[in-house]
């Protein structure tokens, strides 16, 4: 069966996979927090425009992200640096009014959680999920039949039983695509690669506040819980706090397995805010978890800057023999997931599991949003179905199977969209995909 045929067989059982998900009353948690996202109507036009009135006489190639954004030089600079490297990545911003008097914005979703149940959501699936920013907007954004929160009374219900407790915390999202032109002064330099950079104002998920009714339904009810996936601690800058809730969440993830052994817990990389607290938690965390998810940039990072390994991302039989360092440098029960927008690739132990599915599922999903700029339902899905798959990821897959990693990596192709309508999101809505495979 080629890989064309096998998409066509996990479309196929998408529905049927979720139908008996629903008949076992089976959910998958996802934790563990929630922002709203203020999604930019980004055009080149208008930094260069920008550009123009701000930056005269400075040279693009010498522009740096800032560490924190508080003037529109280093705004400017931010978004300039990220586009022109077609690099995708997240700052802090204290001037927020700066953001917000310079793009035009929508309401949208933020968090690896929330933006996985959303598009599990629109599909039928479904899911528990841990919130911090609970206010109104983002209750608004997350009412749905399938996706559930835990009450203080011990019960699950939805989130418009939800009274706010938190404060608002703010992603400012700046999407820009390949093939566009950065100006200022006659330089012009093209953006290599579609992407996106977030603009953060740190509130509530600088300190992670954890609902303890959320993991208290979790361990009780633990035969009804496929997967458990553990996420975004990227913003918490101080380690103590950090130590505490890994602390609270690792108690809980014994809990949940003695409950439910066969039960997976997942856990999703992200960009960190600080090394040290980036190093802290996946060092902390990785010997608890079956399945470390993470994207090739955040592969290569965590392999050189913290264990001087050499990886080539462009080599793929590279990538796996980093995961397999990875993986058994930092104790992972099972496997690495590494996801890109050629492929999706597992290095592991497989057995018990249908990872390849699941990586298709993830990719039909991802894909599916990048396409239409929401979270695809099953028709949409089915458009998908029509593209090509990745020439870079087919040629991924030849090398591995003439390689020694061949019975050591399950690799598939994804269906290839050379410019995105949508860059936010993708590899959440990958992650809720994957988990209809547990």
């Amino acid at each position: 069966m080629n890989m064309e045929e096998k998409f066509q067989r996990a479309y196929r059982s998408l529905e049927d996979t979720i139908e008996k998900r629903h008949q076992k009353d089976i959910y998958t948690a996802l934790g563990y927090t929630s922002n709203l996202d203020l999604l930019c109507d980004f055009q080149v036009e208008k930094l260069n425009d920008l550009l123009a009135r701000h930056m005269q006489g400075k040279n693009l190639r010498e522009m740096r992200i800032a560490k924190k954004i508080r003037t529109m030089e280093e705004l400017l600079e931010t978004i300039v640096c990220y586009c022109i490297h077609g690099i995708g990545g997240e700052t802090d911003v204290e001037n927020t009014e700066l953001v917000r008097e310079s793009f035009l914005f929508q309401n949208g979703m933020g968090g690896t959680a929330v933006q996985a149940a959303l598009a599990l959501a629109a599909v039928g699936g479904e899911t528990l999920v841990h919130l911090t920013d609970d206010s109104e907007e983002v209750r608004e954004i997350l009412k749905s039949p399938y996706i559930h929160v835990a009450l203080e009374n011990g019960e699950i219900g939805h989130v418009d039983q939800v009274k706010a407790r938190n404060p608002q915390e703010l992603h400012f999202i700046l999407q820009f695509k390949k093939g566009d032109i950065v100006r200022l002064d006659g330089q012009e330099i093209e953006i290599p690669c579609s992407n996106r950079v977030i603009l953060t104002k740190n509130t509530v998920n600088e300190y992670l506040p954890l609902w303890v009714p959320y993991f208290r339904w979790i361990e009780q009810n633990a035969g009804r819980v496929s997967s458990n996936v553990l996420s975004s601690f990227n913003s918490i800058l101080e380690p103590e706090i950090l130590k505490d809730r890994l602390g609270y969440i690792k108690e809980h993830v014994e809990a949940y397995r003695r409950n439910n052994p066969k039960g997976v817990v997942y856990f999703e990389d992200a960009h960190y805010h600080d090394e040290n607290i980036c190093r802290l938690c996946i060092e902390s965390i990785a010997p608890c978890v079956d399945i470390f998810s993470m994207n090739e940039e955040e592969l290569q990072y965590t392999l050189k800057e913290f264990y001087g390994y050499p990886v080539n991302i462009n080599d793929i039989c590279s990538c796996a023999e980093g995961a397999e360092f990875l993986m058994k440098k930092l104790g992972i029960r099972r496997g690495i997931i590494i996801h890109t927008k050629d492929y999706a690739m597992y290095v592991g132990d497989a057995q018990g599991i249908e990872i390849e599915k699941g990586l298709m599922y993830g990719a039909l999903m991802a894909t599916s949003k990048a396409l239409y700029g929401s979270y695809g339902n099953k028709e949409q899905i089915r458009d998908v179905m029509k593209l090509n798959l990745s020439d870079q990821g087919c040629r991924h897959l030849r090398k591995l199977e003439e390689s020694i990693w061949k019975d050591r990596t399950v690799l598939i192709p994804t269906l290839y969209l050379d410019k995105p309508k949508y860059t936010i999101g993708l590899g959440d809505s990958f992650t809720g995909g994957v988990q209809m495979c547990f």
